[in-house]
């Protein structure tokens, strides 16, 4: 049996809208494994989060992906949107509908995802995992709207939706966004509890070094639709030797960047320079 949960090669996404067909992601490679916490950083617009939602098969209209092989704990998969992963998106006030209670939405989900489950079962379940994502007086929260919470707590429902779909990967896309430091340490720290409690795999998009130093095991820095360096998070943080990994680590630190990192050109290779630890450089002739 694989020990990756995930593995994809060559991934490839490209915006069918515009006239030359641009390229977003650009034959890029990744390796999850099972039951750890994964981070994958970057500035917006490098094709993180589009990687991630390539790999549930929820890209938006006009954006089309391909890839060479892709597997799920060793098998093929033939149709993303049926794979046992949930993901948790950037800003839960445009994820919730304000006119409806939270009790709505979280039935919702068992409804569409455990129909199994008898009306009883499903309040049961709901209960349980408001109380496993720290909501307390749940009975009473059901009730509620998602602008009577705050932005920590419809967080916290979030999370719960997702892991409602019983997945076996989480992932979550800039979970801290608009929070403040505290409350982003209690988010990250609920995510890594839940990934021990769970035997979850969790992935981490984030901008921020700073959100992923103290919960991943590894990590993959992507720029302009390319991964420039993979490596584990100690490694990244000790001996990072990709330019642009290093400006990352400068500003997580709040130290000054000398200009620039100039972009890695599309004929660039990904190289093992040491155990996991792969970088992004130049190919050299000759």
């Amino acid at each position: 049996m694989s020990k990756h949960l995930v593995e994809i090669s060559n991934l490839t996404i490209i915006n069918q809208k515009s006239k030359e067909q641009t390229i977003l992601v650009k034959g890029i490679n990744l390796s999850i494994p099972k039951g750890k916490i994964v981070g994958i950083v970057g500035e917006s617009g490098s094709g993180k989060s589009l990687t991630m939602k390539s790999l549930m098969g929820i890209l938006p209209k006009g954006l089309e992906a391909s890839y060479d092989r892709f597997e799920m704990d060793g098998k093929q998969v033939r149709n993303p949107k049926v794979l046992p992963l949930s993901m948790i998106f950037q800003d839960p006030m445009t994820s919730l509908n304000p006119l409806r209670t939270v009790g709505f939405h979280l039935r919702e989900v068992l409804r569409r995802f455990q129909s199994k489950l008898t009306k009883e079962e499903r309040e049961v379940a709901i209960l349980e995992m408001l109380d496993k994502v720290g909501i307390s007086n749940p009975e009473l929260r059901l009730k509620q709207f998602p602008f009577e919470f705050s932005g920590g707590m419809r967080q916290r429902i979030m999370i719960a939706m997702a892991l409602l779909t019983n997945p076996d990967m989480l992932i979550a896309d800039e979970p801290t966004t608009a929070l403040d430091v505290t409350i982003q340490a209690q988010i990250l720290a609920l995510l890594k509890e839940l990934q021990e409690q769970l035997g979850l795999t969790v992935v981490i998009v984030s901008h921020d070094f700073s959100v992923i130093a103290g919960i991943c095991d590894q990590v993959y820095v992507m720029r302009n639709g390319l991964v420039v360096e993979h490596a584990p998070v100690d490694t990244i943080f000790a001996q990072s030797l990709h330019p642009y990994t290093q400006s990352l680590l400068k500003a997580a630190r709040l130290e000054a960047s000398h200009g620039p990192v100039p972009a890695d050109s599309d004929d660039s290779q990904l190289v093992q320079v040491g155990p996991e630890h792969w970088v992004r450089k130049e190919e050299k002739n000759g």
